[in-house]
């Protein structure tokens, strides 16, 4: 008999440190039957499906709501996701099961724990109280004990960049479906040291985050009654309790004994810690080596120097249209730079103009309270678009977020001297290459590439890279996490309280 299996999604990164809060309208809502469309597909809901495919389940589809990272959810989003899923529980044969396709660093105005809250009402109704409920998290999430204590099966992403998301949902979905086979209830429990990493300190490719997944792996090796041990690199622009790197164990075994080894992941991570705190350079250092490079046709050239603007990641929730780097390359006369930019106003006075026409523009910096304002430049229109593009990479980790394609609005491609910009209506992660050719623009040609990213560029930039900087610039996502205002995080954090 085919297994009946609830499915649902609710994804957003919550920045709280930013102003306002993000709408149930920033939200891509389907429901039902639109879920299962995206079978074939990029995203770890695609994996999910495939796997549900293969082992014969009867999906029960209810809804998915998914938004880029942003500001705090407003509660609206909590509340019609919950509606959605309610309904449909109520209104369905009895359920083997509930795979949910989650973030993790969820927050809403009244909820600084939202996928606990939801795994808690979920728990609440009858019947799901007994039925396994497992599912994918990102590597990013913030994972509360009541999470981990509520859910039966869920298991993170393994890499940042995010090139494993449909792979990882995947394998959820397959221990799923050995629990629903074999009756089996594993417990979860959880362990979390005293530390907090910004973005920068999270790529899985270096230490810590290197070592701390290889000793997991290790872990899961040597005991065969772990079935999943999992690391979270946590998000931490969310000021919640739970917030930073946190390790869960998915154990058939003795909860003690996992928690044991737990804690040694918890020491390891305490050990590395400062290697989680990577240095950023000043925009002069960075200008300053500039000059030294070879330009695009000159001997030595090795393809563009890769500018990250961390303060800025639009991975991270930041608005995407800080004039810092900009600011830089205009200043500095930087021939053959580009940057994308988030300025749907921009854009809106370009539209009913032709490409060679000038215009005077006041670009960016309205989104974010750290940044110097808008910067006014002379322009020259080159390219309208309607900003929609085809990912290169479907393991890109956009595809995480928004499957095979992605709007980016409409879109303006503008210059101004010898810097080129691609004016954007929707904030735009730069997670894949075929943003630049969508417009017309071949990336590897630059000379500089200013990407406002923190890590996950790395897996789309790395291959054309000649050079690669971290620069530091004003923003909502800073690398000295000891600047941010948290008020709800627990005590006797590295390196946000003084003496931890």
């Amino acid at each position: 008999m085919a297994k009946r299996v609830l499915l649902a999604g609710l994804y957003h990164e919550s920045h709280t440190f930013l102003d306002g809060v993000t709408p149930l309208e920033a939200f891509a809502l389907r429901r039902g039957a639109a879920l299962l469309a995206e079978r074939g597909g990029a995203s770890p809901l695609s994996g999910a499906l495939e796997v549900a495919e293969r082992c014969g389940w009867q999906v029960v589809p209810a809804v998915d709501l998914r938004s880029g990272p942003g500001a705090t959810a407003a509660d609206e989003v909590l509340e019609t996701f919950w509606r959605e899923i309610e309904a449909c529980v109520r209104g369905a044969e009895a359920l083997d099961g509930v795979f949910l396709v989650l973030h993790g660093a969820m927050v809403t105005e009244s909820q600084a724990d939202v996928e606990g809250e939801v795994l808690e009402r979920l728990r609440a109704l009858p019947s799901i109280k007994e039925v396994p409920v497992g599912g994918i998290l990102d590597l990013h999430a913030n994972v509360s004990e009541r999470l981990a204590a509520l859910g039966d099966c869920f298991l993170a992403y393994r890499e940042n960049p995010h090139a494993d998301a449909k792979q990882a949902s995947a394998d959820a979905a397959r221990l799923l479906d050995r629990l629903m086979t074999s009756g089996e209830r594993p417990r979860t429990v959880r362990a979390q040291p005293a530390v907090l990493w910004p973005p920068t300190g999270t790529a899985t490719a270096e230490d810590p985050m290197r070592a701390l997944e290889a000793q997991a792996r290790a872990l899961e090796s040597a005991s065969p009654e772990l079935l999943a041990v999992n690391v979270f690199a946590g998000f931490s622009y969310a000021d919640v309790p739970h917030a930073g790197p946190a390790f869960t164990a998915v154990t058939l075994g003795d909860a003690q004994d996992a928690q044991r080894k737990l804690q040694e992941l918890c020491g390891e991570a305490t050990r590395r810690r400062a290697e989680g705190i990577p240095q950023e350079s000043s925009v002069a250092k960075v200008m300053a080596a500039l000059a030294t490079l070879p330009p695009p046709g000159a001997p030595g050239f090795r393809g563009p120097a890769v500018i990250a603007e961390p303060s800025d990641n639009i991975g991270g929730g930041a608005p995407g249209d800080g004039t810092g780097l900009l600011r830089a390359f205009v200043e500095h006369r930087v021939e053959g730079a580009a940057v994308a930019l988030c300025d749907p106003h921009a854009v809106k006075k370009l539209a009913a103009l032709s490409a060679g026409t000038r215009a005077e523009l006041a670009l960016g910096g309205r989104g974010s309270r750290f940044d110097a304002g808008p910067l006014k430049l002379s322009v020259e229109l080159l390219t309208l678009s309607d900003g929609r593009f085809g990912l290169e990479d479907p393991q890109s980790h956009l595809a995480s977020m928004s499957g095979g394609r992605f709007e980016m609005g409409p879109c303006a491609v503008v210059r101004h001297a010898g810097v080129t910009i691609l004016l954007t209506s929707r904030p735009t992660p730069p997670f894949d290459l075929g943003q630049w050719r969508s417009q017309g623009l071949a990336p590897e040609g630059f000379f500089a590439l200013g990407v406002k990213a923190a890590v996950a560029h790395r897996r789309a930039y790395d291959g054309i890279a000649g050079a690669h900087f971290r620069v530091a610039t004003p923003g909502p996502c800073p690398g000295n996490l000891a600047a941010l205002p948290y008020r709800r995080l627990r005590q006797a954090v590295f390196p946000v309280t003084k003496g931890s």
